[in-house]
């Protein structure tokens, strides 16, 4: 096994990692590359994006001005303070509530809500369901968290074709970060390929469907992703903090 000369992660991480002449990782020449950004550029460009929606939401008299997907973390807080407090947004929160929560991840959650004053939906899947398609996709690929993946991945499109919100703020790209899956020249957005390619393992929830794992129809709403249609109509975008800050 090969290892980063830099960060000692393994080649035979996924989504691909790649090794260049000196041995060092496509994630670590990714960071290095944050340092010839021209971040107050970036913060521009953000600026455009933001103002464009502020406008479409007064002239559709829509309260909110994009969706933010949460887990009440550091990033979620971070997100949310640039959203409300730097960028005057009024952005909607959306949480997966996953069932496996503990009492601190519960507070933070909390604090984000009562500090920074902004609304949020906190959806929470039938429990028996969840223990389903834990079973199952643990037993399948071997991943007990499935379901919570592909819930975050696909309940704040879900809302924002239900309340008309065309603009999701996501967080750090979290395979360019590890393993620079992407460039920062790329300015990413999410896609539903990558969110069922690297999120979701390859699996759509139908595929779930079947004798076997018990799981039926019941069981799969929270991860349908919105049609193509739909997503047109909204022209709905997801945009990542880590391409502007």
């Amino acid at each position: 096994m090969k290892y980063c000369a830099r960060c000692l992660y393994p080649e035979n991480a996924k989504p691909t990692i790649i090794f260049d002449d000196d041995g060092v990782c496509s994630g670590c020449r990714y960071h290095e590359s944050r340092a010839k950004i021209d971040w107050s550029e970036r913060q521009k460009i953000l600026e455009d994006i933001l103002d464009e929606h502020k406008a479409k939401a007064r002239e559709t008299g829509n309260p909110y001005d994009c969706i933010i997907p949460v887990s009440g973390g550091k990033d979620s807080h971070f997100q949310t303070h640039l959203m409300k407090v730097v960028y005057g947004m009024n952005p909607l929160l959306v949480t997966y509530n996953h069932t496996y929560n503990s009492r601190l991840g519960i507070r933070n959650l909390n604090n984000l809500v009562e500090k920074l004053g902004v609304d949020l939906i906190r959806f929470t899947a039938n429990p028996e369901s969840v223990k389903k398609i834990s079973r199952y996709m643990l037993k399948t690929i071997g991943d007990l968290t499935w379901h919570y993946h592909a819930g975050i991945r696909t309940l704040p499109f879900q809302i924002a074709v239900k309340y008309n919100v065309p603009l999701i703020i996501w967080g750090e790209h979290g395979f360019a970060e590890l393993t620079g899956l992407v460039t920062l020249e790329d300015m990413v957005e999410f896609t539903k390929w990558t969110r069922q390619e690297h999120d979701m393992r390859g699996y759509e929830p139908h595929d779930l469907i079947n004798e076997e794992s018990g799981i039926t129809e019941k069981d799969i709403g929270p991860y349908i992703y919105p049609t193509d249609e739909e997503i047109e109509r909204l022209d709905l975008r997801g945009i990542y903090m880590s391409n502007f800050y």
